[in-house]
């Protein structure tokens, strides 16, 4: 069957709502994937795991000195809580979050411009009493924006926890232009476990069975964003694969994963990687997608894998007359986990002009023949790697790729 776009398209119009890790809603999704498969003539399983999320029960900031004014905030999740008068303490505005600017903040409340792993450690390390982030542009109107709800990641929270919130650009502004010197801050939350899962379908390979090659693509959104493009988009994509596969039966082993809470840090991914770790061994080969289908846009393609991957995508685009950007690289989403436990990974995508990671992630900017376009070529590569008489790929990941991973996820190289 000829690919239109229009399935892909109606499998996103089914996940069109917010599918935040480990909520009701996001096993809502689960279980409409799992009957599309079904409905396919094929059977999917719901692999449930755990993860820790937060509540925010009170969040409060109040500039008390030289002038008197609260401000509308977030709390940072999993940042901790204040005592329960909150944390009176001076102000300081940290521009750079280098050593200098960490100075004399002991007892503190430090506003940052960001907050990477680096100058969180350096927070922590530096007795700050408690941090302020800014967040969006300060021409957002209220009524049509959201404050974002950040959170504090496990990675971050090995070095300690330190209560935070987050306000709007435009407060920002106006609390640092007005000379804001003391703050009084009051954060509550509670953590607490969840279940999210992975849908997990396979097709058994005619020739090769013992020879697995994964499709992955995350299902879960962000608060506030129905995440048509981010990646109900995605998710339709790696439906298609599995109808065209159940059609024309691969030489290879096919396990697709629609993977939960990537937006909490790939944890749908790490947790299938570390569930598996027995049989990764017969993966050859991830092929990972994440956010097509964009109107105005342009496809890209990223490898964690030999280089030699490069040649030949070249030469499939140019024989397909497909315009797509391929660069060898750690891509940010579930293809990841599986390179990081030596399985070759490949990340297809299609950047453009749509929302991500907001309320504004809708499927207007999306239709069908992009999505049909995009799946074209896709399909084509899936479909020389699934059924070539060897494996295509080396199942290797070169050491300038291991030490991007371990960038990634900012541990020391592995020897």
């Amino acid at each position: 069957m000829e690919n239109n776009g229009l399935y892909q398209y109606g499998i996103i119009e089914k996940l069109y709502f917010n599918r935040q890790g480990g909520t009701p809603d996001e096993l809502r999704a689960a279980e409409i994937l799992k009957s599309e498969v079904e409905a396919l003539g094929g059977t999917a399983q719901l692999e449930p795991f755990e993860i820790t999320h937060y509540e925010v029960k009170s969040v409060k900031l109040t500039v008390l000195e030289p002038f008197e004014r609260e401000i509308t905030v977030t709390g940072v999740g999993r940042s901790g809580s204040t005592p329960e008068n909150g944390i009176i303490a001076p102000f300081k505005y940290i521009e750079n979050g280098d050593e200098i600017d960490f100075y004399d903040v002991k007892g503190k409340i430090v506003m940052l411009n960001g907050l990477g792993l680096d100058v969180y450690k350096r927070l922590v390390k530096s007795g700050a009493a408690g941090f302020i982030l800014f967040d969006g542009s300060f021409i957002d109107e209220v009524e049509k924006t959201d404050l974002s709800k950040r959170y504090i990641r496990d990675l971050f929270i090995e070095n300690g926890t330190i209560p935070g919130v987050t306000m709007r650009v435009r407060d920002a502004i106006e609390m640092v232009r007005d000379g804001a010197s003391k703050v009084k801050m009051e954060l509550c939350q509670t953590e607490f476990k969840l279940t999210s899962h992975n849908v997990v379908a396979e097709i058994k390979g005619t020739d090769f069975p013992d020879e697995i090659v994964a499709f992955t693509a995350h299902y879960d959104s962000v608060p506030f964003s129905k995440g048509a493009w981010d990646n109900a988009s995605g998710s339709a994509d790696l439906m298609e694969f599995y109808r065209h596969f159940k059609e024309n039966p691969p030489r290879r082993t096919l396990k697709f994963i629609w993977c939960g809470s990537e937006e909490l840090g790939l944890l749908g991914s790490k947790a299938y990687t570390s569930a598996h770790k027995d049989e990764l061994e017969k993966y050859q080969f991830c092929i990972n997608i994440d956010m097509t289908g964009t109107v105005l846009g342009n496809d890209i393609a990223c490898y964690t894998a030999d280089n030699s991957l490069q040649g030949a995508m070249e030469y499939l685009a140019r024989e397909m007359r497909h315009s797509i950007r391929i660069s060898q690289g750690v891509y940010s989403s579930d293809s990841t986990p599986f390179a990081d436990s030596g399985v070759p990974a490949l990340s297809f995508a299609r950047q453009g002009q749509a929302g991500i990671h907001n309320r504004n992630d809708l499927i207007m900017p999306l239709c069908p023949q992009a999505m049909a376009k995009t799946m074209r070529y896709m399909k084509a590569f899936a479909e020389k790697i699934i059924n070539a008489e060897m494996m295509p790929v080396p199942r290797v990941i070169p050491q300038n790729m291991k030490d991007e991973i371990d960038k990634y996820y900012r541990r020391e190289p592995k020897k």
